[in-house]
């Protein structure tokens, strides 16, 4: 039950990781046991008295692959969490995947860390995970900002969804090409960026697509979009054929209050082309959170 976008996305997915955005300053990270869910990888960066924010990501990806080009960017003036989601990365490992189980770790994370309001931000997935943290624990958003996403991600066709799988089977060959005596760091020198961009994407299960499709697929905001009460930023990728500029509208459309800004890129533009995602994405932040940041 996937779309064809979504096949068309994890082939750009497996591209991405070839010509990475530079890395700097990004922050280490630790596992945490979040009690009766599992164990997940979160960085905890910037002044811990500072307003938070929570980055989440985008399917395929991690919380470090799909954000570390504007956690610098943000952490002279934001507590920035990042975390895996379940089976992504070092993510939980649950029988069923669900963005619903996501959006409460989310919250469950937040409770370990001692943070008890926070702007959610996320990046196509991680912008219906963000959704669904406002509308499970609604006292916990203080904002929203929601990029290169849509109140809905997919249809359902059971072909498709055949071939998604049978994709995630010639990737997984390709991964076993990749050199992989670890996860990488990346503020290890020796590691270069491609290499441990491509650690980082095949770090998820591919053989989890199928999954990872039926939980876009059940998702759709739609009928209680209206009921969001917290400041809404909408940051939208002009040229996205994975989740066209039409559906994102959906969300200033349907959101009351929200507040649009435009990003000159495609579905990848917070890594590839993050040159031009960082200033509007930045901005988004400061709309919902008040907050002025430094050049």
């Amino acid at each position: 039950m996937v779309s064809a976008q979504f096949a068309r996305g994890v082939c750009r997915a497996f591209g991405h990781v070839l010509r990475p955005y530079p890395v700097r300053d990004v922050p280490p990270g630790s596992t945490l046991d979040l009690p009766g869910r599992g164990q997940t990888y979160v960085t905890d960066s910037g002044p811990k008295d500072a307003p938070a924010v929570f980055l989440l990501h985008s399917v395929l990806t991690t919380g470090l692959l799909c954000w570390y080009p504007v956690i610098p960017q943000l952490n002279n003036r934001y507590r920035v969490i990042t975390m895996d989601q379940r089976w992504h990365g070092r993510g939980i490992r649950s029988a069923d995947f669900s963005l619903h189980d996501c959006a409460d770790d989310v919250v469950a994370v937040a409770d370990h860390l001692g943070i008890e309001k926070f702007t959610a931000a996320g990046f196509s997935m991680g912008g219906g995970i963000a959704q669904l943290v406002w509308q499970r624990h609604r006292g916990r958003v203080s904002g929203l900002v929601l990029c290169s996403t849509g109140p809905y991600f997919s249809t359902r066709d059971p072909e498709l969804r055949a071939q998604s799988q049978r994709l995630g089977r010639v990737l997984s060959v390709l991964s076993k090409a990749i050199p992989r005596p670890g996860i990488g760091r990346l503020d290890d020198t020796t590691v270069h960026t491609s290499v441990w961009a491509m650690r980082q994407f095949f770090s998820t299960p591919l053989s989890h697509m199928g999954s990872f499709g039926d939980g876009l697929g059940e998702f759709d905001s739609r009928p209680w979009l209206h009921e969001v009460d917290v400041p809404t930023s909408v940051v939208i990728s002009t040229r996205d054929r994975q989740v066209e500029p039409a559906r994102q509208q959906l969300l200033v459309d349907g959101i009351p209050g929200a507040w649009r800004f435009d990003v000159d890129g495609g579905h990848a533009c917070c890594v590839l082309g993050a040159q031009f995602f960082i200033p509007p994405f930045v901005e988004a932040v400061d709309a919902v959170s008040d907050v002025s940041i430094e050049a």
